[in-house]
């Protein structure tokens, strides 16, 4: 993509619709994420070599995080402190996790290596859409 396009893509302006369903996709994808954990603790731990309590921690913050999203996504304007405040704890968790990954955290198997990094870049996907909806919301 040439800069050209880049400033096109970013200069439109569309009200913070971008921005609103950025956060959304993101609280329906970590609300789902986070019921699984809750619900299916023990299951996946085997499957992922993380224990039940890791998973559960993690299921319970994502559910949480997903509600404070759609509460935001929900304001008539989006507060952008609010907004940059997600972005940067967004890019904060994929680089956790990818640092995880890379650091060869030994419990992980072959399918909790594959689901950290899969669910990571679904997160950095999310990030992208955040950066250029609040973008757009200017």
């Amino acid at each position: 993509m040439t800069a050209t396009t880049l400033t096109r893509l970013t200069d439109v302006r569309d009200g913070g619709r971008l921005l609103r369903f950025a956060l959304r996709i993101d609280a329906a994808g970590s609300g789902a994420l986070g019921l699984l954990g809750l619900a299916a603790a023990a299951p996946l731990a085997d499957l992922t070599g993380m224990t039940a309590g890791e998973l559960v921690g993690t299921g319970a913050f994502l559910v949480g995080y997903a509600l404070v999203l759609v509460l935001l996504a929900a304001r008539p304007v989006i507060p952008r402190a609010g907004a940059w405040t997600v972005v940067v704890g967004n890019t904060l968790w994929v680089l956790g996790s990818v640092g995880a990954v890379v650091a060869g955290r030994d419990a992980l198997t072959a399918f909790g290596v594959a689901l950290v990094l899969v669910q990571a870049a679904a997160v950095a996907v999310f990030v992208e859409l955040q950066w250029l909806g609040l973008r757009r919301a200017r």
